[in-house]
């Protein structure tokens, strides 16, 4: 379904103000007004762009797209029209739905094709809005269309906010795994609305805090204690600074997929009934116990992945019925292995880091020594209360 629109130009707000963002990401500026509106930049020289963080900052989206220069615009959106400003210029309103169902190769080509009709070229924009797999699929389609399209992300769920519309990576999943077909593709800007998370499912706004808790591991501890749009900008700095030093995983970056290895099979062995920050919670607190297997860490250190995870209300544990060669199978296919065999980010005496040909037998004497849950989410964690995202937020 699309709904063709047309508007006019709204006056965006100024952010200003100064203040640093604590450990890795320090090295990159969080902006904020007294508005509580939060700004990181991804420096990728002259590819460098914003995020904004806080409650209303869909209202940049018209200045955002006339920067551009851009005279149409497609909006893909998984909201409902009239959720955002009028952007000035003549616009297409495509629906998409979230979910992983829709994060498909036919989806990016039906996106295209659409484009297509429309007139659009690479001097005009696509708009993204909705969570992680919209923000990924329409990613991907920006990418290829023309062989490159300028893209803005406008991130609607917890999830996309803290993660998935950061850093240019996009992506469609495959039978034989997840996010096998994709490119990079660095947006120009993204608008980490905080108003949209009060609407989040419980169970969604959880899913979102995956990425938050595999944040304590790789140099951002402690997020848990701080209000929601504070998480975000601190999970966006540290990315922000990881990204500006390794924009295509060759090295560093792949910390940030820290847990993701499990948590990406996890996905596909329940056919998408764990929800990814849910599997990659869980990945998360398999990490700890991998690596203390292998004499990484202290058992301390392994005890704390799973005292993280649960205090965000996330899963620990594995679902009962899960199959440990499946597992295997999608493990042994995920991208981080490049033909190395099984292949995890572990935290260790250095940090953590990619360790490639992990043998096989402590694998799955660590897959069954997990606990395991007649609950289909392997949810065996309180769910504490948590501050509602909002104006304040």
């Amino acid at each position: 379904m699309s709904q063709s629109m047309a508007g006019r130009s709204t006056a965006g707000r100024s952010l200003e103000g100064m203040a640093p963002v604590s450990g890795p990401a320090a090295t990159h500026p969080l902006v904020t007004d007294a508005a509580q509106h939060h700004r990181v930049d991804v420096d990728l020289g002259d590819r460098t762009y914003p995020v904004h963080i806080g409650p209303g900052v869909r209202a940049l989206l018209p200045e955002l797209v006339a920067a551009t220069g851009a005279s149409r615009a497609v909006v893909v959106s998984a909201r409902p029209a009239g959720v955002l400003p009028p952007l000035g210029v003549d616009t297409l309103w495509l629906a998409a739905r979230d979910g992983e169902e829709d994060k498909t190769l036919a989806t990016v080509a039906e996106l295209c094709e659409r484009f297509a009709e429309f007139g659009l070229t690479r001097s005009d924009v696509v708009i993204s809005c909705g969570g992680g797999t919209t923000t990924d699929t329409v990613g991907l389609a920006a990418a290829l269309y023309h062989r490159g399209t300028p893209v803005i992300h406008l991130p609607t769920s917890l999830l996309a906010q803290v993660d998935a519309s950061i850093g240019g990576k996009t992506g469609v999943n495959l039978p034989e795994g997840k996010n096998l077909v994709g490119t990079y593709w660095q947006p120009r800007a993204v608008l980490c609305d905080t108003e949209f998370l009060a609407t989040l499912p419980e169970r969604e706004r959880i899913n979102g805090c995956g990425e938050l808790a595999r944040c304590h591991f790789i140099g951002a501890p402690g997020l848990g204690s701080l209000p929601p749009a504070e998480q975000i900008a601190r999970s966006v700095g540290l990315k922000a600074s990881v990204v500006s030093r390794d924009e295509r995983d060759q090295g560093l970056r792949h910390i940030l997929n820290y847990g993701h290895t499990l948590g990406h099979a996890l996905e596909r062995a329940t056919a998408y009934a764990l929800r990814h920050g849910e599997a990659v919670a869980v990945g998360t607190v398999f990490a700890g116990r991998l690596a203390g297997a292998l004499g990484r860490i202290p058992e301390s250190r392994v005890a704390e992945h799973q005292e993280v995870v649960a205090s965000f209300g996330l899963p620990t544990a594995l679902p009962a019925d899960v199959d440990h060669d499946a597992l295997i199978g999608y493990m042994l296919r995920d991208k981080k292995a490049e033909g190395h065999g099984l292949t995890f980010v572990l935290d260790g005496p250095d940090g953590p880091e990619l360790v490639a040909d992990v043998p096989e037998a402590v694998v799955r004497r660590q897959l069954a020594a997990m606990a395991r849950s007649a609950d289909p989410l392997g949810a065996e964690a309180p769910r504490p209360a948590a501050p509602v995202p909002g104006a304040t937020g």
